[in-house]
């Protein structure tokens, strides 16, 4: 008997990949993401051997945009914003523009118009979440007061993120893009259109977030207090998932939101409630394993011959990663007033990008922002940020404790 097993397939071969190339990446050093990429390489169709669903990948990539977009929103802190805010809102707002006209200098040279540059500058100017903590955790500085700044600092770049993700549909006409479901060629709209579209948009942005806290809230609470008095783990899980997947699809099907953007605030609210320690634990391993996959999928989608067809493309993007960012952050910061250490971890720690960055992409080639090119670029840039992040973040920190030294001997 014949069974239709695509779907088996993708998720065992993608998650054994996985596995195998997280690993080594650990091994050598390396944050398992690497791993998960190069896995998504080795699966997808520009590279020999088996190739995954191209089908079925970028949905349960989906899933996993899901639940990493509700696991940001459950560690987004509004008070953690506010004790750093002198430094993270004025720090990430000037980093981000500056990313972004860098890359714009550079596209420009290529012949690339404004919404490819804008997409792809966006992209490289927001750093990862999941690299951020973990790296910051495995150098035993997520408490300190240069982690939080960088987090703080992270927190304002995801949320200009949020609201690209609810912005860039309603701009994609200007900026000669196509919309998600009219794949027909959409002229450049009046000023009065644009301003009627972006109010549409934001209208509906604004309705659902009131709609969360005013109801959604009260709901969720109800329905976890509920499901938490049966003293059933896997029953709290499913609930969990269920608000996480749940109210990002409602997002979508009743006010033309991203999942993501859905998924993000149900996060918020669950991380507002008593049982979001609870929330955090138990969803933990579902969104480490769809992470995964995820990082597969966008790994599927990068053309290595890009490395050998475009090799200064390639060394550009990593540059305005590593190099730019860096030195944007460490001046940003350093004109703020702070010390030379304390600049020197939070630029190291932000110059890599992520999973935000290939949101991004994929709402980008979806709208016709993006060409292919642009999201392998932004693949290959997070590939090489992230492997030489953690190197980077050792040596600010090594000169961080010298200096120290130097200055109590």
């Amino acid at each position: 008997m014949h069974h239709e097993i695509g779907l088996i397939s993708t998720i065992a071969v993608g998650l054994a990949y996985a596995l195998i190339g997280g690993y080594i990446a650990k091994r050598a050093g390396l944050p398992p993401l690497v791993g998960y990429l190069l896995a998504g390489i080795a699966v997808g169709p520009f590279t020999p051997g088996f190739v995954a669903d191209s089908k079925l990948a970028p949905q349960l990539a989906e899933i996993g945009v899901i639940l990493l977009m509700f696991g940001v929103g459950m560690h987004f802190s509004l008070r953690d914003l506010l004790a750093v805010r002198n430094v993270a809102v004025p720090g990430a707002l000037l980093q981000i523009a500056l990313a972004v006209a860098l890359t714009w200098s550079a596209t420009h040279l290529w012949g690339w118009n404004l919404g490819p540059s804008l997409v792809l500058g966006l992209a490289l100017s927001v750093a990862s979440t999941v690299v951020l903590l973990r790296a910051l955790e495995a150098q035993d500085m997520l408490e300190s007061a240069s982690g939080r700044i960088a987090v703080g600092w992270l927190i304002v770049e995801d949320l200009v993120t949020v609201l690209i993700l609810v912005l860039l549909p309603a701009l994609a006409g200007l900026l000669s893009g196509q919309s998600a479901t009219d794949h027909s060629t959409i002229h450049n709209p009046s000023g009065g259109q644009l301003l009627l579209t972006l109010g549409i948009v934001l209208g509906k942005f604004v309705a659902f977030v009131l709609f969360m806290f005013l109801v959604g809230a009260r709901l969720l609470r109800w329905l976890l207090e509920r499901v938490a008095a049966t003293n059933s783990r896997e029953l709290f899980t499913l609930a969990v998932v269920v608000a996480a997947i749940g109210i990002g699809f409602g997002a979508a099907e009743l006010f033309g939101l991203s999942f993501a953007l859905g998924a993000f605030v149900a996060g918020v609210v669950v991380g507002e409630s008593d049982h979001s320690h609870r929330a955090a634990t138990e969803l933990q391993p579902l969104q480490d394993a769809f992470a995964a996959l995820f990082f597969v999928a966008m790994g599927m989608l990068f053309d290595p011959a890009i490395l050998v067809r475009e090799p200064l493309r390639v060394l550009v993007v990593v540059a305005i990663i590593v190099l730019g960012k860096f030195v944007a952050t460490f001046l940003i910061v350093r004109l703020l007033r702070h010390p030379t250490g304390t600049a020197l971890i939070i630029a190291a720690s932000l110059a890599q990008i992520g999973e935000f960055s290939f949101i991004l992409s994929e709402i980008g080639v979806t709208l016709r922002m993006l060409p292919a090119e642009g999201q392998s670029l932004i693949v290959a840039g997070a590939l090489l940020s992230i492997a030489l992040n953690s190197f980077l973040l050792y040596a600010a920190k090594a000169i961080q404790s010298r200096m120290a030294s130097s200055v109590s001997a």
